[in-house]
């Protein structure tokens, strides 16, 4: 069976696991459509692309049904160099809709220049043009699924002029912002806002891995459904979590007095639940094994698990060294005692604090901290190093380097430095071999398996700890008295 034929069937059946792997043109009506669109177009009037930019280049505009900018990402989108690639990863998973050319190119290495003559060559559109786009996508979400005022979308989407707002839209949409608009069916508080997921998708997994280590009292949970405090600045509010399995999205609910802060959040809870990651093609790879294969038959669709924020991860990773994964749970609320600042909300009639800033933990007495004086010393000198500086926490660094920096750092030693660079920095080719439960996994894996499945082996870690932990904690159940 020939390639288009394989997407025209998946097309035909709507199958959510072609989401944003590829997109179909309509001949007739000049539109693109995701492969779960309701449209039912006939096989001579399709064309298939891989990705949206290559639909938009070939003169076709995009479906108002089934909205095309909100697919999850594909690596069919990335460009065929490794800094078109890279940069690419970076722009789609930027937190902040602000855009500098300059600055953005220095990540890679590149003049501002030489990253948009490889951004024409390779895609058809500078990464700024991209960047805007992006701004764009945001600002047609908001307006079909909120009922936000159509000037606080576009203050939410990055745009000062209401004006220039509606041209940029009504340009790329072909509609102005007004006609877009459905009735909100929402009468809850705050903004319900839906992500959507390539099945099959282990929420069970993330949700349960994120219960048992939540952070203080900044996160809670009721049933499946997660709850956290947020903070930018100096706003505070809080967004919930659960899935939509019937839908294969995740429905977000915002409830945050700054509008300009939508963005931020949907990147973070996007990688938090790595939303863009493809269970297929990572299944592929890894079923290679046979004993893999098993386990992912019990636990398909492994995604990574990571944490709100790089730096309250890296805290907690230190804290957890060679502790109980409630004693480390307990010292992280601890630390946010200790250290944190009072966020104005309340739980249960307590206080809530939010998580200490790297200068908030310098200024910090962590006498009363109940862990050793080494590890009170790394946390400073960490903070330190963030300050300074010395240590990044942007994903788009090298994975060898920032290994480098947190392995200068007295206290931190191999399992901690691949630690926080899987859970810190999405890294998916890292595995901690020297973590407990992924020790005894080894017992019964070759090393030389594991070298096979790079770039994916930090998959086969999240799979790991899934499997062991499970049968562990059944070994110890069955010795209790």
């Amino acid at each position: 069976m020939k390639q288009d034929d394989i997407y025209f069937e998946a097309m035909r059946t709507r199958d959510p696991r072609f989401d944003g792997k590829f997109f179909v043109g309509v001949k007739t009506t000049g539109i693109y459509c995701r492969p779960i669109c309701p449209a039912k177009p006939k096989r001579e009037n399709t064309e298939f692309f891989a990705n949206s930019h290559l639909a938009e280049a070939a003169g076709y505009r995009p479906c108002l049904r089934c909205r095309p900018e909100s697919a999850p990402q594909s690596s069919a989108w990335i460009g065929k160099s490794a800094t078109v690639q890279r940069a690419l990863k970076v722009l789609n998973s930027s937190q902040t809709i602000d855009f500098n050319e300059d600055s953005f190119a220095d990540k890679f290495g590149v003049s501002a220049r030489h990253l948009r003559r490889l951004f024409i060559e390779e895609i058809g559109k500078t990464p700024k043009q991209l960047a805007f786009e992006n701004r764009l996508n945001l600002s047609r979400k908001l307006i079909v699924e909120t009922s936000l005022p159509l000037a606080e979308v576009a203050f939410a989407a990055g745009f000062n002029s209401i004006r220039r707002f509606n041209d940029a839209f009504k340009e790329r949409f072909k509609k102005a912002p007004r006609d877009i608009r459905r009735n909100s069916t929402s009468e809850k508080k705050g903004l319900q806002i839906s992500l959507p997921y390539r099945p099959p998708f282990d929420f069970e997994g993330l949700i349960n891995t994120y219960r048992n280590h939540r952070i203080g009292n900044l996160e809670w949970f009721e049933g499946d459904k997660m709850t956290r405090v947020v903070s930018f600045g100096k706003q505070v509010g809080q967004i919930s979590i659960s899935n939509n399995h019937e839908k294969s999205s995740l429905l977000v609910e915002i409830d945050f007095p700054d509008t300009s802060a939508i963005h931020m959040i949907l990147h973070r809870v996007r990688s938090m639940f790595d939303l863009d990651s493809d269970p297929v093609m990572i299944a592929n790879a890894l079923e290679r094994d046979k004993d893999i294969k098993k386990m992912l038959k019990v636990y398909p669709g492994i995604r990574l698990f990571s944490g709100w924020d790089p730096f309250e991860i890296s805290m907690g990773a230190i804290l957890g060294q060679l502790v109980s994964i409630e004693f480390g749970r307990a010292l992280v609320h601890d630390l946010i005692e200790i250290a944190g600042s009072d966020s104005g909300l309340k739980r249960d009639g307590k206080s809530i604090k939010l998580f200490p800033t790297p200068e908030q933990i310098l200024d910090a007495d962590l006498t009363a901290l109940k862990t050793t004086g080494n590890r009170k010393q790394t946390l400073k000198e960490f903070s330190k190093a963030v300050v300074e500086g010395r240590i990044s926490l942007d994903s788009a660094q090298d994975v060898e380097q920032f290994q480098k920096s947190l392995l200068a750092i007295r206290g931190i030693g191999p399992w901690t430095a691949h630690y926080i660079t899987l859970k810190a920095l999405r890294s998916t080719d890292t595995f901690p071999a020297s973590d407990l439960i992924l020790n005894r996994a080894l017992e019964h894996h070759p090393k030389e398996v594991l070298e096979k499945m790079s770039p994916w082996r930090g998959y086969v870690a999240a799979l790991f700890w899934r499997t062991y932990s499970e049968n562990l904690s059944k070994k110890k159940k069955r010795k209790s008295p």
